[in-house]
């Protein structure tokens, strides 16, 4: 029978494609490919997961520690400053406790301390509080009452405190600033006042901005590596509580759930990002083709990385639960060769159907 010349055309692609299906569907990272990936600028680099690459990184996270600067300040004692409401009591003497009658209460009754750190007080006149602990006013104030009043008893307390401020905002149920007060604040107190949203907030990755620098704190790790010590606010510090998605894992390929993960916890190994995505797939993974990719923040300064682990061998997942992630990074599992193979010839299935209805109608051309 005579082949028609477009069933030949269309043969001859189909040959044409079967010859590279070393192409076909179904990523797979080789060194081959990394070659052509600017491997060679210096914008991509492989490495194997191993024991040796592991305890490198230990050492390098084991460095990124805390300044002992932070743990070293301890709050001085209470100073009142503008913005303080003050409640001044004189025992036996409500006319100085209460100038206007006891139906006078809460803020009303108390003295506020003006712009100037000035405050006035019946009898005394003006008095500047700005700066001063309530023991050391209470003791002027006693002092100079004393020339109108036979002994008094004068009791200083902040009413309100107004001077002293920290600032949370972020992942925070009730984002505010709150007041320092006479009692120190520390940072676990200060997130717990303004509450977390559990679905949203990232505790691993708390950001203090403290006289023009920020710190990024773990607050799980905070007590194992500063041997419990209080991390206590200043007045002026700034705290981020970050949201969640900031910090996603990305796992795709062939595994049981591909998607995007966050983790609340700072330490994320591999096998734990494997193991949220279901797995590895039992009849589509290639178990050498278990990438990690993590890009760089500027390829022209530092190249991107990406991690091989050849987890074929059971043993390699040891190796993998010990491996840490970062946030951003993505997870790649390749297919394996028949995985590729059949994803090609099921591609190719349609276009094969295309060249036999081709000749079908050929050869009923040649019959009539």
């Amino acid at each position: 029978m005579k082949i028609k010349p477009a069933y030949t055309a269309l043969a001859a692609l189909a040959c044409a494609s079967i010859a590279g299906c070393s192409l076909a569907p179904g990523q797979h990272l080789r060194h081959s490919d990394a070659s052509h990936s600017h491997i060679n600028d210096g914008r991509l680099q492989i490495i194997a997961i191993t024991p040796k690459l592991i305890a490198m990184d230990r050492a390098t996270r084991s460095e990124e520690t805390l300044p002992s600067a932070l743990f070293d300040f301890v709050p001085a004692e209470y100073t009142v400053g503008i913005g303080d409401v003050l409640y001044i009591t004189v025992w036996d003497h409500p006319e100085l406790t209460v100038p206007a009658g006891p139906q006078q209460q809460g803020n009303l009754a108390g003295r506020t301390v003006q712009s100037d750190g000035m405050l006035f007080y019946p009898y005394i006149g003006k008095v500047d509080a700005r700066g001063k602990t309530p023991t050391v006013l209470r003791e002027e104030i006693t002092r100079r009452l004393a020339q109108y009043i036979e002994s008094p008893q004068v009791d200083v307390s902040v009413f309100t405190y107004g001077s002293q401020r920290v600032w949370v905002t972020g992942a925070a149920e009730r984002a505010n600033s709150i007041a320092l007060g006479t009692s120190p604040l520390t940072l676990a107190d200060a997130i717990s006042q303004t509450g977390l949203n559990a679905q949203q907030a990232d505790l691993s990755g708390i950001r203090l901005s403290r006289d023009g620098t920020t710190y990024t704190i773990n607050l799980e790790t905070l007590a194992t590596q500063h041997g419990g010590r209080q991390l206590f606010l200043k007045d002026g510090d700034s705290i981020f509580v970050p949201y969640l998605d900031r910090k996603e894992i990305f796992v795709v390929g062939e595994v049981g759930l591909p998607g995007a993960y966050s983790f609340r916890t700072g330490d994320v190994t591999l096998n734990q990002a494997l193991g949220r995505a279901r797995g590895l797939s039992q009849t589509t993974s290639n178990g050498n083709a278990v990438y990690v990719i993590r890009g760089a923040k500027d390829l022209l300064e530092e190249p991107s990385t990406v991690y091989q682990l050849e987890a074929r061998s059971p043993t390699a997942f040891a190796v993998g639960s010990q491996f840490m992630l970062s946030p951003g990074d993505v997870v790649f599992v390749g297919a394996a060769g028949v995985t590729r193979w059949s994803r090609f010839v099921n591609q190719l299935l349609p276009f094969t159907a295309i060249i036999s209805n081709a000749a079908s109608a050929s050869s009923d051309l040649d019959k009539n």
